[in-house]
């Protein structure tokens, strides 16, 4: 293979189209927006995400530009402390269990990494169609034929449409606000509380003067209300948690950091490329983020597709082994999500209630499952 296409600039299509210049492919990244980080709250990033960042390069910078921290807290909605948990370094002992960062820092970081390894990128720029046989015509008026086109172009992909796939994201009943502030001192870890006026309240520190803030709330109609009404609903609602929220509501003045989406997900359960296109990230699969997984399987899915195709000549054989490894992984981390987020729908009691909700049981498993290498 000597040239590719990647298409969308988010982590699972910098982070290939960086895997593949570094195997010696010609790489061009497309970029629908007309800047790689231009927006976004913050993410939280789990240690499988930061073996990856490893691998390409830019641990250092994202552990510089974020917010490391290795327990968890568990609050009542007043603001009392239930517990202080440790944290699973899913990435190994010498990582890190979660660092915060704010969305656009860690877009930009791939981005540059991407230009220092070689990959052109054209921003502003939409993949208008493609073909199994990987020809491909974008908005600027080009038309390339390439020996791969990863389609990582997000939720909505142009990509995975042009493949005849018609797996959709399925909205799961859930809406969630975010907020990006200044960071309280108080405020060192995720602190989570279930239950109250939202079904689920939390914060992750992005750095040492940031962090973004979250309430999720039934699903609701939003797209009406204005920048002021969206920070005003916001308010509102997280007025009814206390502890670090009382200083969070207080700093959350600015329209422009507030949020509204729902939960979707979805998995791709038929193939994930027609001839040389091959689908990436939230494209192939994507979850709510009651597990905060969603940018650590799209790095996985470019590790292991690279992975594959420098083992072997034959593309078809590649991308198809790729897909195995990765559909049951991302697989399990969708289906324990979507569960976490149906127990709080449900309002499902724990097994000491006499409930389903084994919710540590659960987060237990899941981390025993990505502390293994994909």
């Amino acid at each position: 293979m000597s040239s590719a296409l990647v298409v969308g600039g988010g982590a699972a299509g910098t982070a290939t189209a960086i895997l593949l210049a570094r195997a010696g492919v010609t790489v061009e990244l497309v970029e629908a927006s007309p800047e790689i980080g231009r927006s976004g709250s913050g993410i939280t990033l789990q240690g499988n995400a930061l073996r990856v960042f490893r691998d390409l390069g830019v641990l250092d910078d994202v552990l510089a530009r974020g917010y490391a921290f290795d327990e968890v807290g568990l609050r009542t909605p007043d603001g009392g402390v239930l517990a202080v948990i440790p944290d699973a370094r899913t990435g190994g002992d010498d990582l890190p269990a979660t660092v915060g960062i704010p969305r656009g820092q860690m877009a930009r970081l791939l981005a540059e990494r991407a230009a220092e390894v070689g990959v052109k990128v054209r921003t502003g720029t939409r993949l208008e169609s493609v073909g199994p046989d990987g020809d491909a015509v974008c908005s600027d008026g080009t038309r390339e034929t390439y020996d791969l086109v990863v389609g990582a172009d997000g939720l909505n992909s142009v990509v995975r449409a042009q493949l005849g796939i018609d797996t959709r994201p399925e909205p799961l009943g859930m809406g969630i606000w975010r907020v990006f502030t200044t960071r309280p001192a108080s405020i060192t870890r995720t602190d989570l509380t279930y239950g109250g006026a939202a079904y689920i309240a939390g914060y992750c520190p992005t750095g040492d003067d940031s962090i973004y803030a979250y309430l999720v709330e039934d699903a609701a109609d939003r797209t009406g209300l204005s920048g002021d009404e969206q920070l005003a609903t916001m308010r509102e609602l997280a007025g009814h948690y206390g502890g670090p929220w009382t200083e969070i509501r207080e700093r959350m003045t600015d329209p422009s950091r507030v949020n509204y989406t729902w939960f979707t997900h979805h998995l791709v359960d038929g193939p994930w490329h027609r001839g040389r296109v091959v689908l990436a990230g939230d494209a192939a699969h994507s979850c709510p983020p009651t597990l905060a997984q969603g940018a650590a399987m799209a790095l996985e899915d470019a590790s292991v597709l690279v992975e594959e195709l420098r083992g072997t000549d034959d593309l078809d054989a590649a991308l198809t082994a790729y897909e195995t490894r990765r559909r049951e992984r991302a697989g399990a981390v969708v289906a324990g999500s979507v569960q976490l987020a149906r127990w709080l729908l449900d309002h499902e009691p724990p097994p000491q209630a006499g409930g389903a909700a084994d919710v540590p049981g659960l987060m237990a498993r899941t981390a025993a499952l990505l502390a293994q290498r994909p």
